[in-house]
């Protein structure tokens, strides 16, 4: 098998995952074979929930929104916290994206990263191939 078909060969195989799960140990990893099958099952749970169970990286007003359970409060204390208005808060709930003082804050203050303040995803990054910005040696 070198793929997932449908979701029935999926739930069989992330079953036998979870019983490798408890065979293989970081003490027994390199020694026993369970643990090349375990690698190779991984893989293929990988690939077909990418395609098929992707996770998309959540927006600023969701985290915000998930911050506010976490912590028991409002967004009038929440704006108190970040030291800003709870109208501000309300436009961050909408989806505008705050100034780099009130983000600065939000990363200090509610351990939010700025590629998600920003609504930046690792998979934007691009390498800078152009000659004109290498460094010179």
């Amino acid at each position: 098998m070198n793929r997932i078909t449908n979701d029935r060969e999926y739930y069989a195989i992330t079953k036998r995952i979870d019983e490798l799960l408890s065979i293989v140990t970081d003490e027994n990893y390199t020694i026993i074979p369970e643990a090349v099958e375990l690698d190779f099952l991984s893989g293929l749970v990988e690939e077909y929930e990418n395609k098929y169970y992707p996770v998309s990286t959540p927006t600023l007003a969701e985290i915000l929104k998930l911050r506010m359970y976490e912590m028991g409060i409002n967004q009038g204390q929440l704006a108190a916290i970040l030291h800003i208005s709870p109208s501000r808060i309300s436009e961050y709930l909408s989806g505008k994206e705050p100034t780099l003082q009130v983000a600065k804050a939000m990363y200090e203050k509610l351990n939010i990263s700025a590629n998600t303040i920003f609504g930046v995803s690792p998979t934007t990054y691009r390498e800078v191939t152009s000659p004109h910005l290498a460094l010179a040696e």
